[in-house]
Parts: structure tokens; C-alpha cells; sequence
């Protein structure tokens, strides 16, 4: 939910961007994802590489934290940082999508 009010404050050229706790939150958030990520293959004993739902989560998360830097920080331009926000959405909801359906490619399950 941060990721996406913080891409409305970033559209709409919010001083609300500035803020401290606004700067750090992000990087615990990415940081408690990424290990909630490995942590739960390890208790399933379905690790990536080996299992191709849990290796196209891992590669999506990386891909959505990526999105979301160029999207909130290292964007070049507003029309780029824009993009990279929806597409950072459009992986999030891939993500939940792997999840649920535990298949790579949840549309066809």
C-alpha cells in the first residue's frame, strides 16, 4: 500500500517524498520481503530452481524492487518513473497471482 501511495505523492509532485520515515520504511519493507521469500521456501522445502512457482515469485520480486527504484528514484524522467510504476503494480499482482495458484504461469492454471 506504501509502494502505491507513494507513487500518487510521486506523480503529483509531493513534498510528502521527503519525508525520513517515508525514505527508510521502503528499505525494511524490501529487505523483510526478500527474507519472508527465502524463509518460505526453506519451510516448504521448495527452493528456487527447483521449483519453478517459487523461482518465478524470487525473480518477480526482484523485478518489482527494481521497478520500484527506477519508479520512485533512479527514474530518468516523470514519463519513465510513471511507467515503472505501473509496471511494478502489474508484477505485484503476478506475484499474489504465483502465489495463489502456485503455477509460473498463473492465466493458464
Amino acid at each position: 500500500m506504501l509502494f502505491f501511495v507513494r507513487g500518487v505523492w510521486m506523480m503529483r509532485g509531493s513534498a510528502s517524498l521527503q519525508r525520513c520515515w517515508v525514505k527508510i520504511v521502503p528499505h525494511a519493507v524490501d529487505t523483510l520481503l526478500l527474507a519472508s521469500a527465502v524463509a518460505m521456501a526453506v519451510m516448504i522445502h521448495q527452493y528456487p530452481f527447483v521449483a519453478p512457482w517459487i523461482t518465478a515469485k524470487v525473480l518477480a520480486l526482484i523485478a518489482y524492487i527494481g521497478l520500484g527504484m527506477i519508479a520512485l528514484k533512479c527514474g530518468k524522467t516523470r514519463h519513465v518513473r510513471i511507467a515503472a510504476w505501473f509496471a511494478a503494480q502489474a508484477v505485484f499482482f503476478y506475484i499474489v497471482a504465483v502465489a495463489l495458484t502456485r503455477s509460473p504461469l498463473p492465466w493458464a492454471s
